[in-house]
């Protein structure tokens, strides 16, 4: 739903969900169809700026330990809702995406006679 051709970084038994990065752990862990890093960090409710220095300290220590030569790293934070300090924070660089969710639930009765 993020992006065509994203994928789940997996390597030896690890997972790109809850990805280890020094005493932290990335949200989601992800390489894109060209094979660059996509570190993903996901906000249940609101989106706020802090979330740059996390975002950036995460890429940065993808960059350092995992790339290879000519590898990319960039991120996309996703929360419920975006706040404009986190829109103008991220205005200042280009290798961070934005995205709002939103969930929507729908309900079925079971009458007992199907059962």
């Amino acid at each position: 739903m993020i992006e065509y051709g994203l994928t789940l970084y997996q390597e030896e038994g690890i997972s790109g969900i809850e990805f280890p990065v020094g005493n932290r752990a990335i949200d989601i862990l992800a390489l894109d169809s060209n094979k660059n890093y996509v570190v993903i960090e996901l906000k249940v409710s609101r989106g706020y700026d802090r979330v740059v220095g996390q975002i950036l300290r995460y890429m940065a220590w993808i960059r350092k330990y995992q790339t290879e030569v000519n590898q990319k790293v960039r991120g996309i934070i996703i929360a419920r809702e975006i706040t404009e300090d986190l829109i103008l924070a991220c205005s200042e660089t280009q290798n961070v995406e934005l995205f709002e969710y939103s969930l929507s639930v729908s309900l079925k009765k079971i009458e007992k006679s199907e059962l």
